[in-house]
């Protein structure tokens, strides 16, 4: 294990960068009001070992050298990792302080979580993906997010646009920095009076990080109960979850449904292996399969195409979609993935039974070349593991 690189105290004005941001991502609920996810110790999703050296991995740079695995996991400051092949584990890694049973801030791939959670709900008669979000949050009437559907909030296709103002008030109102002395805010406060402007609903693909929040509201509206219990009760517990789970929530404890999920390693990569298992454990199908199904075949390419993210993924593919907050990847093998800020990922292959969980603390929110390399490190897990796993 490297030093932890951070002596000096996390706090809410440093936690996202470096060198605070180690220690921060590993201990969230220290720095940021949480909501406590009931899961299931007793009844854990068990994770059998298979080790495997992976003696021979190795990325190609373009440069003409190659990394071979520690180098690709300090290249790419990674905090942890597990390789789950036929549900085994065959690698597992964790650096900087964190061990596995310290839950890790899953930023953006919260979203993912999210939207396997609308699908549970739709499929309960509990939530009605197609209706306008005014349906449960009529206070949202006068903005921008007037007749968009609880479908497009969930593929990223409203057309509300944030300008600096507007991220500034969305960024307060979320908790997550240090507001001016004597100021307050919150999300549904942000939701209710913001000013945003907005294209067409149902266009292309254009990444609002807000959409998710305001449907952690919406959930919320539509079922009387809290987003926490809810996650708790219909997916961490039912899939096996075993360790301290939790989320961030605002000054008003309304749930950081768009980054705030907080989660142990293991448990991360039980999620994966859930989605791989077409939502089912053992005989309890806990996501409707049909979800899933549509999460990997009913995105819509043509909007990722037109989208704002088409260029920044090329190097990786140019055959993708975004379906109910996951990204897929439609080249063979098709790669269904969750992602998040520095460096947050969960993978799942179901063509090679392999689940990879990754989480890091980035030095910077986006890096290309760690993106780059995180998914070329997923082609050449799966490489090696064909080559090398016991039959």
């Amino acid at each position: 294990m490297s030093p932890d690189p951070s002596p000096a105290s996390a706090n809410l004005s440093n936690w996202r960068t470096v060198p605070y941001s180690r220690r921060a991502f590993h201990n969230i609920r220290a720095i940021l009001p949480v909501a406590d996810i009931e899961s299931a110790p007793g009844s854990a999703w068990p994770l059998p070992a298979r080790p495997i050296g992976f003696d021979d991995f190795a990325l190609k740079l373009p440069n003409g050298s190659k990394l071979d695995l520690q180098g690709f996991l300090k290249a790419t400051a990674t905090d942890g990792l597990i390789v789950l092949h036929d549900g085994r584990i065959a690698f597992e890694f964790y650096d900087g302080g964190l061990d596995r049973e310290t839950p890790h801030i899953l930023m953006s791939a919260t979203k993912s979580i999210t939207g396997l959670m609308a699908g549970i709900l739709a499929d309960r008669g509990e939530l009605d993906i197609e209706a306008e979000v005014t349906t449960y949050v009529p206070e949202i009437a006068a903005t921008a997010y007037r007749g968009a559907t609880i479908r497009q909030l969930l593929d990223m296709r409203t057309g509300v646009v944030l300008d600096a103002a507007g991220l500034q008030a969305y960024a307060d109102a979320s908790g997550w920095e240090p507001l001016a002395p004597g100021t307050s805010a919150d999300l549904h406060s942000f939701y209710e009076t913001m000013r945003a402007q907005a294209k067409p609903h149902g266009g292309p693909f254009a990444y609002v990080s807000a959409n998710t929040d305001l449907l952690g509201w919406v959930v919320e509206r539509a079922t009387g109960r809290s987003f926490a219990s809810l996650i708790g009760t219909l997916l961490w517990k039912p899939l096996g979850a075993s360790g301290e789970t939790y989320i961030t929530v605002d000054a008003k404890s309304a749930p950081r449904c768009t980054g705030g999920f907080c989660a142990t390693l293991r448990d991360f990569a039980r999620l994966g292996q859930l989605v791989l298992s077409n939502g089912r454990r053992d005989s309890n199908q806990i996501i409707p399969e049909g979800w899933i199904a549509d999460i990997r075949h009913n995105g819509d390419a043509e909007a990722w195409r037109e989208g704002q993210w088409r260029d920044s993924f090329a190097a990786i593919s140019k055959n993708m979609h975004y379906r109910s907050g996951w990204y897929v990847i439609n080249d063979a093998p098709q790669l269904l993935f969750a992602m998040g800020i520095h460096g947050q990922n969960l993978f799942v292959d179901s063509v090679n039974n392999l689940v990879i969980a990754k989480v890091s603390s980035w030095a910077q929110p986006v890096e290309p070349q760690s993106i780059w390399l995180t998914h070329k490190a997923v082609a050449e897990f799966a490489r090696c593991i064909a080559e090398i796993a016991p039959a």
